[in-house]
């Protein structure tokens, strides 16, 4: 009987010692698509486009892949989310207010450029992609800042794309170009003995001219110079 007493003791004092055990604290966040996001631009960042998949992802979140689609579609989703949170854009606080349409054209596309090449797959998504509401309110924003600056409803469109396919040539040539300084004297050197076949090129040094900030900006001015109101 006294064994049997014990034992029952034993049974009733183990629910005291689990009420007792520390509480152990989650140890990653809980899944939202916010958090999806952020984590996909983090390993697109880091692997580009191909290395992008939803195993891929849902480890990075410390989850599986089935929590993924309770807050996104596929990844078709997660590629169209991902593209458009990286252009969300802020403009000056007067943007819109201001006489200087040309300034607010400039700092808008400038802004544009910087965030792809911050995110170089973006400007491979994008041309597929554009219809998420942070591009689309870049574009309305341009819009309406080239239309009080007296661009014509008729050119209104050329206008857009013009500036549309400059920004991203500019934003393509420069995530790829990739040359080394070694590199870029060694091609100079070689434009030098073939001085006689290339003159321009070979005078005006273009290939070691690495200004590319400075050149986007000088060229956004030209086209510029061609939308302004006459």
């Amino acid at each position: 009987m006294a064994a049997k007493r014990t034992g029952a003791r034993s049974k009733r004092s183990q629910p005291i010692s689990e009420w007792l055990q520390p509480t152990q604290a989650r140890s990653e966040p809980p899944l939202s698509r916010e958090r999806i996001v952020t984590t996909a631009v983090e390993l697109l960042d880091a692997q580009g486009v191909d290395g992008l998949t939803m195993r891929r992802l849902a480890d990075r979140l410390g989850s599986g892949v089935m929590s993924l689609y309770w807050h996104v579609d596929n990844k078709e989703d997660v590629f169209d989310l991902a593209l458009d949170s990286v252009l969300e854009y802020r403009g000056p606080p007067q943007m819109g207010e201001s006489q200087d349409w040309r300034g607010e054209v400039v700092h808008m596309l400038e802004d544009w450029r910087v965030s792809m090449l911050r995110h170089p797959w973006s400007a491979s998504l994008l041309p597929r992609r554009a219809l998420g509401p942070n591009m689309l309110s870049r574009l309305e924003l341009l819009s309406k800042t080239l239309s009080r600056a007296g661009v014509a409803d008729a050119d209104l469109n050329v206008a857009i794309w013009s500036l549309w396919n400059y920004v991203m040539g500019a934003t393509i040539t420069r995530a790829s170009f990739d040359l080394s300084d070694d590199d870029r004297v060694a091609a100079q050197q070689r434009l030098t003995r073939l001085s006689e076949r290339y003159p321009t090129i070979e005078r005006s040094r273009l290939l070691l001219d690495n200004d590319w900030d400075g050149a986007f900006r000088k060229g956004l001015g030209f086209l510029l110079d061609g939308l302004s109101p006459r």
